[in-house]
């Protein structure tokens, strides 16, 4: 259908989808939000304890960071604590927003000034995939 074509029915008669993602906006995320490695398959951290860096770190893991681990000791007297996967890391993960929001009209504006904008991606999945069907039940009647 061409932009004329398009043009024929008011602005009314449609709904127009859309997803913006502001380019200067960073927010924290969790880590299955942005994919992390880490959260997906567990991970290893390797502490020196013969530093007192390392005996901080290892005091910190043991007593205060809430994580399930497994502590082994390495032949050449390193600890090795093993995270389990599906819990936090020790990274803060930053991801951009993405706003996923619909609105009566089209290019031509929005003469009802109705607007949503939804908090789940999948909803909006879902809200563009019914409109989708009832276009195309609307196409078969006529």
């Amino acid at each position: 259908m061409t932009r004329l074509e398009r043009d024929l029915l008011p602005p009314q008669a449609y709904q127009t989808f859309g997803i913006a993602q502001p380019a200067d906006t960073l927010v924290r995320a969790a880590c299955e939000q942005v994919g992390c490695a880490a959260w997906q398959f567990g991970w290893e951290t390797v502490l020196d304890e013969s530093t007192e860096q390392g005996q901080r770190q290892a005091a910190y893991v043991r007593l205060k960071a809430g994580r399930t681990f497994r502590e082994m000791k390495t032949d050449t007297g390193l600890t090795v604590f093993r995270f389990e996967a599906h819990q936090r890391c020790f990274a803060e993960h930053q991801t951009r927003p993405q706003i996923f929001a619909v609105r009566d009209g089209d290019h031509r504006g929005n003469p009802t000034g109705r607007h949503r904008t939804h908090t789940r991606p999948a909803d909006w999945v879902e809200d563009f995939g019914e409109n989708q069907l009832r276009l195309a039940d609307q196409q078969q009647k006529g």
